[in-house]
């Protein structure tokens, strides 16, 4: 099993990924409020600003401080996992 590191060493299950998005548009708002709602919420931000709202096969949803073009990058295999988090935050 591949894991992608979302940020402040905290992984997941690049498998299990349907979906990786900005959290400002209102529907992705909803989602995470209703999914919070429901308990389904992840929030591996450690404090930090929301940047990523990832969406999990198991409809969970997982909030990241890493940009989304940074998680979709580790996704994709194009750049170091063990990079320094602390140079985009």
């Amino acid at each position: 099993m591949l894991f992608i590191n979302i940020g402040f060493g905290n992984m997941v299950a690049a498998n299990r990924v349907v979906a990786i998005s900005s959290p400002d548009s209102s529907p992705i708002k909803r989602l995470v409020q209703d999914a919070k709602e429901e308990g389904r919420v992840v929030d591996l931000s450690c404090g930090h600003k929301t940047k990523s709202v990832i969406i999990t096969d198991s409809e969970h949803v997982i909030l990241s401080a890493l940009p989304t073009e940074r998680i979709s990058d580790r996704l994709n295999g194009l750049t170091d996992n063990n990079s320094s988090d602390e140079d985009v935050l």
